[in-house]
């Protein structure tokens, strides 16, 4: 007897009603709620029971609508962090990709699954602009950051005999993403040598100060590991002049590494934005924001896979191909962090194809007006200040009372109870930003479910809670 083998009807009971689920639910995302409407305790409470003994067969199922109802909808009005909305062709695929349970690691391993994240990686490199550029899949941006400058290291910092490295230095902006630092750190070159070079008025990396701190360290013994652009940074979108980058990076003989998790995917929208990410070593980006696809799916592009190769090709022996063919001869494992992968090609690969790449343009063009849109609305009103450009998608402003007077802190605070309110009514979910040192409030666009009407709901909600608040209504 196999006790985990069911009957066919049984499975097909399972799929029919997780399939009713998530067609419910999609059906009525409009009307949920942005915030969950249920406390850490409440959800501990809800959920935190022993692991039955025995089976409770279909029952099972039933507390499934209680962690829908716990959840925070993806909704039309969900513009926190930089997530995308779960396209739900997508998704469906994403359902068979487990079922298939593919080990990307190696072709003789998935045959197909192998052969589709080749193709998806190569029309994502042709669709921003880098064909030709090779690749794999991963969980995230950080992942992908973190392997783009593990190849850097091993290009530009090769160890001795004993492994021991020269002092090496990497170069970003001061908005640059929280991972790179976290990535240096793990791959052993220290935080402190992690140069971040302030900002322009546009939130871009200062070239004449990337220059003179390069120059300096290089007079101090230091090597230069990696010019890291990026292209839409967290807080405001901005996009560094790459080309410039490119060329000092060249100068100096080191990686030139663009980290586009955010914004590089509207290159296939917007490509005059991201002139320059073609001449990098290395690229990362997210499909899971703007190519709105359900997590985790990001995307590492390298020019070279023979630095890739040195990087991470450690095959033990059970693991060896005994393939003749070089097609079937190739692994993942060889040009990237993981063994163990899930067939993540499978999602992007069917709703590329069956929506088109013109529609998904077209999405993000529409992302990039809305974006604009609430930039505009934050003008008109007096009571609203934008604190950022808005080159993307990502816009950051604040309330700001008629009667005036108030210090910065206090704005600060303000703003802050703001946030929390306008989070917690569910309406529109927003996040937040220091620009400036100044508290923002933050919208960012990636959701191909958004219209003008969800757009016009941000300022909205801000002016009618901050209204509130300023007439002395407590949160």
């Amino acid at each position: 007897m196999n006790p985990l083998v069911l009957p066919d009807d049984a499975y097909r009971q399972v799929y029919e009603r997780v399939s009713r689920l998530a067609l419910d639910y999609l059906a009525a995302i409009d009307q949920r709620s942005c915030f969950p409407g249920i406390s850490a305790t409440e959800a501990a409470n809800l959920f935190g029971q022993e692991p039955p003994e025995q089976g409770m067969g279909s029952a099972a199922l039933d507390d499934i609508t209680k962690v829908i109802d716990a959840s925070r909808a993806q909704g039309p009005r969900f513009f926190g962090y930089v997530l995308g909305s779960g396209e739900p062709v997508a998704a469906g695929a994403d359902l068979l990709a487990s079922v298939l349970n593919q080990n990307v690691t190696a072709w003789r391993s998935g045959p197909a699954a192998v052969t589709i994240e080749h193709l998806v990686v190569e029309w994502l490199a042709q669709a921003i602009g880098c064909k030709g550029f090779r690749g794999n899949l991963t969980g995230g941006g950080s992942s992908a950051n973190l392997a783009a400058l593990a190849m850097a290291r091993e290009a530009c910092l090769p160890s001795n005999e004993h492994g021991v490295r020269a002092i090496g230095t990497v170069y970003a902006s001061e908005q640059v993403h929280m991972s790179i630092a976290k990535s240096i750190a793990l791959l052993g070159l220290g935080r402190d040598q992690l140069r971040l070079i302030p900002c322009d008025d546009e939130f871009r990396i200062r070239i004449d100060l990337l220059c003179h701190s390069i120059e300096s360290d290089v007079r101090a013994g230091k090597r230069p590991v990696a010019v890291i652009g990026s292209a839409g940074t967290a807080a405001t979108g901005s996009v560094d002049p790459l080309v410039e980058l490119a060329a000092i990076a060249k100068d100096a003989n080191t990686w030139f590494h663009v980290d586009g998790a955010y914004g590089a995917l509207a290159a296939i929208a917007r490509p005059e934005q991201f002139a320059g990410i073609e001449l990098a070593n290395s690229i990362s980006l997210d499909p899971h924001k703007w190519l709105y696809q359900p997590l985790d799916c990001g995307c590492l592009l390298f020019r070279d896979s023979a630095h890739a190769r040195r990087t991470f090709s450690f095959t033990g022996d059970y693991a060896k191909s005994l393939q003749e063919d070089p097609l079937e001869d190739f692994a993942f494992f060889d040009e990237s962090l993981e063994l163990s992968r899930r067939f993540r090609a499978l999602k992007v690969w069917v709703s590329l194809r069956y929506h088109g790449l013109n529609n998904y343009r077209l999405q993000i063009e529409n992302d990039l007006d809305h974006a604009k849109r609430l930039a505009a609305l934050v003008r008109e009103s007096p009571e609203t200040e934008l604190l950022a450009p808005v080159p993307l998608s990502a816009v950051c402003f604040r309330y700001v009372p008629p009667a005036g007077g108030s210090d910065e802190s206090r704005l600060d605070d303000l703003n802050l109870r703001i946030l929390r309110r306008v989070q917690r009514r569910g309406r529109v979910y927003i996040s937040n930003a220091t620009i400036h040192g100044k508290f923002a409030l933050r919208a960012c666009i990636v959701n191909h479910r958004t219209t003008a009407a969800d757009v016009e709901a941000v300022v909205d909600e801000v002016l009618e809670v901050g209204r509130e608040f300023s007439s002395g209504a407590k949160s």
